[in-house]
């Protein structure tokens, strides 16, 4: 199609200035000659495309120009017609250079795909392609190289540039057993990685499909002028019929034909959706083309999916429960060591826990997996199991200190990995997804770019989505929905407005296909969800659903403007045309400045709007610093919640001696890290948020902490020397349960504004 259209182009401007020059020259007779072959060369291929749009009953505008040219030939207007060739052939390269400006970003994530990995076969590398990568191969990333699979890191740590992924410019470092998305480039020393899944499924050959499928599908919103099209051609007939009898000449006739030759105007509206699909791209949105774009932006009902979509899908360790005389340390570094080498979802938690808690891992040995149940091993001489309870401790008795902790998972919708060392049962750790930081604020800003209801729908129990629904505000929940019953919820809330549904797993992708938009979360391109949805956001994170709306709403009203003010133009320099204050040629002239003048201005949709807050480096560092504090903080605030519920099971000096270890925690590090974030941290939040100023309330929850903290301390230093009497145990339990609800949800409020650092 490029092709055709600078070979027209190139034709009808030889031509055009074949004319020209004979003209000066004094040879009137072969300028007309090379005006009528220019005008004819093109004339041919527009009677055979509007011919086609007649028959299949899609006239456009464009059959506007085909009675422009004819009309010049048969009126003698040779200049005139060769001014309007040139304008309808350039009209088509031009829209092939905006098509080109436009998918940039697009071809540019195609062509980056990486073809070989670096394979480790002993000690030797063997470079192989890509597609002979399979799960369980070690591949080396060499420095600038694009990581070629999904895996899990097996050096010390990795950095990486995810921007051709996330749109986000920072740097990544995962560290040793995190998870690597393949398409981020290593900006850092060769790290090893263990893959996980086959090139052809992983992340980055995911998105490449669904940039192609965007490249490759049409938009309804692409042919908007033709919507108008009968009318605007009636309108035009009958104007140039108007002024050719008011006027007694056919010349003006012609005129108000050739000034409402708006060809390239029905470009500009493409131009400018494809240019809005390529710069969510740089966003790290992939949109399915122009029609989820036009729909998206009239969203004005939401449903999201809750794992994986407002959690995080990451289970984070909430605490370390002990069931023994092991000491909580002593359980995380066996069982962490022995979770290394495990492929479970949960085993990455437990390995962060125990980095968390600065615990040195060993390599175990003799380690055997049972898939979904568990996995064991022998560390430093000890034999570890982690897993389901019937797989750690089989035929083990149900204690009270078991039963408490299965009690604790049921209220709170958290998960128990048990551990048992040496064949006794030791302890477990309790999971639990987390909400996203970012989370609560995407929904303020969703109903505030005009989202008017928003629903949540899940697999889990009622009790466990009505406290994610609760913390977050939806306006409804939809729990213990099976896949084809989410289908049901979609037809249901439909009726209330066009619909958006936003889901990560391939239990969501029925729903996602039928809602009027299905979003998919993650950068799991190669899934199932990601197939049937309309618009993938490739960052993990919920706010680039934001940030899809407004590219979808700015784009709509660029390519609205472009076609509007377009047809708007064409219809003054019709009137003055039909007056007899136009010629035939000068119209042409005038018509293709405003033709270039629309489309230049539908590729303003390739740009962000500005008024945006600048994240800088500083600020990034500074987020990225008080985030690792929360991390590192994490497990002793988990220590709180599970001494407040053993705490009347253990021996009165025990108790005593953890009470106290808990205060100097306190005091050594919460405090000074409450202190130094209302001393740093809250003037950055309000240099970025700029209108508004959050961080008044956590000042207040600041004083909370501390007030409570100091009543704790006062407590406990009134024990008497042998610990706790029976009549103490209620005052203290309730005060470890509200130091821990207060910095729970502290810690949640500060995370979800320090997710300001990233995405500002």
């Amino acid at each position: 199609m490029v092709t055709r259209h600078i070979v027209l182009l190139g034709v009808a401007l030889a031509g055009l200035l074949t004319g020209a020059l004979s003209y000066l020259a004094g040879y009137a007779e072969v300028a007309r000659w090379a005006w009528s072959a220019a005008t004819l060369v093109v004339l041919g291929p527009a009677i055979a495309t509007a011919a086609t749009g007649v028959l299949r009953r899609q006239a456009g505008v464009d059959l506007i120009a085909v009675l422009a040219m004819i009309g010049a030939l048969v009126l003698g207007e040779r200049l005139a017609g060769a001014i309007i060739a040139v304008m309808l052939a350039g009209g088509g390269a031009l829209e092939q250079f905006a098509v080109s400006r436009a998918r940039r970003e697009l071809s540019a994530l195609v062509g980056r795909a990486p073809r070989t990995a670096h394979r480790r076969s002993g000690a030797d590398l063997v470079e192989v392609a890509v597609a002979a990568v399979m799960p369980g191969d070690v591949l080396v990333v060499k420095p600038g190289e694009v990581v070629p699979a999904d895996g899990l890191v097996l050096s010390e740590h990795a950095v990486l540039d995810e921007s051709a992924l996330t749109g986000e410019s920072r740097l990544v470092r995962l560290e040793s057993g995190e998870a690597v998305r393949s398409g981020g480039t290593n900006a850092g020393a060769p790290f090893e990685l263990r893959v996980t899944a086959p090139a052809a499924d992983s992340t980055y050959a995911g998105i490449v499909r669904l940039v192609r499928a965007a490249e490759e599908s049409k938009a309804p919103f692409v042919r908007l002028a033709d919507r108008y099209a009968l009318g605007f051609l009636a309108a035009t007939l009958v104007l140039a019929a108007t002024a050719w009898v008011a006027g007694g000449s056919p010349i003006r006739a012609l005129a108000v034909l050739v000034v409402a030759t708006p060809c390239p105007l029905i470009l500009a509206a493409p131009a400018a959706i494809i240019a809005g699909v390529s710069r969510a791209a740089r966003h790290g949105i992939i949109v399915k083309g122009g029609g989820p774009l036009e729909t998206l932006a009239r969203v004005t009902v939401l449903l999201l999916d809750k794992t994986g979509t407002v959690t995080a899908a990451q289970p984070r360790v909430a605490a370390v429960e002990t069931v023994g005389s092991e000491s909580v340390a002593e359980i995380v570094r066996l069982a962490a060591s022995v979770e290394q080498l495990s492929l479970h979802p949960y085993a990455p938690a437990i390995v962060l826990e125990a980095r968390g808690r600065g615990v040195e891992l060993h390599f175990p040995q003799d380690v055997r997996e049972r898939v979904g149940e568990g996995i064991a091993g022998t560390v430093d001489g000890r034999r570890v199991a982690v897993g389901q309870f019937e797989f750690v401790a089989p035929g083990s008795p149900r204690t009270p200190d078991l039963r408490a902790i299965e009690v604790r998972t049921a209220v709170e919708g958290s998960a128990a990995v048990y551990v048992a060392i040496d064949g006794a049962l030791a302890g477990a750790f309790l999971l639990q997804d987390p909400i996203r930081a970012e989370a609560p604020r995407t929904l303020r800003s969703l109903r505030a770019a005009g989202i008017a209801r928003i629903n949540m729908v899940t697999g889990d129990h009622p009790d466990i989505a009505e406290l994610v629904g609760d913390a977050l505000g939806v306006d409804r929940v939809f729990s213990e929905r099976t896949p084809q019953e989410k289908v049901e919820v979609i037809r249901l809330v439909r009726a209330e407005g066009v619909t958006a549904m936003v889901g990560d797993g391939v239990n969501d992708a029925p729903a996602l296909a039928l809602a009027d938009v299905g979003i998919a979360m993650g950068a799991r391109g190669a899934t199932a969800a990601s197939e049937a949805a309309d618009v993938v956001l490739t960052a993990n994170r919920l706010d680039g659903l934001v940030t899809a709306i407004d590219i979808a709403k700015r784009t709509g009203r660029i390519a609205r403007e472009s076609v509007f003010v377009g047809m708007g133009l064409s219809v003054v320099a019709m009137g003055f045309a039909a007056a007899g204050f136009i010629a035939p040629a000068v119209g042409a002239v005038l018509q293709e400045a405003i033709d270039v003048l629309v489309i230049a201005n539908a590729l303003r949709a390739l740009a962000d709007a500005g008024g945006r807050a600048t994240r800088t480096e500083e600020a990034a560092a500074l987020g990225r610093a008080l985030a690792a504090e929360h991390r590192s903080l994490q497990p002793q605030i988990g220590d709180i919640v599970a001494l407040a519920a053993q705490i009347d099971s253990l021996p009165p000096r025990e108790a005593r001696a953890r009470l106290a270890g808990l205060c100097a925690m306190i005091e050594r590090d919460l405090l000074p890290h409450e202190r130094a974030e209302q001393r740093t941290a809250y003037a950055a939040i309000r240099s970025i948020l700029r209108d508004e100023d959050p961080t008044g309330p956590l000042i207040q929850t600041h004083h909370e902490v501390q007030r409570r903290a100091r009543l704790l301390r006062r407590l406990v230093a009134q024990l008497p020397a042998e610990g706790p009497r029976p009549e103490d145990l209620r005052d203290l339990q309730r005060m470890l349960y509200g130091l821990h609800a207060i910095l729970a949800l502290h810690f949640a409020q500060e995370e979800e504004l320090y997710a300001l650092f990233e995405s500002s």
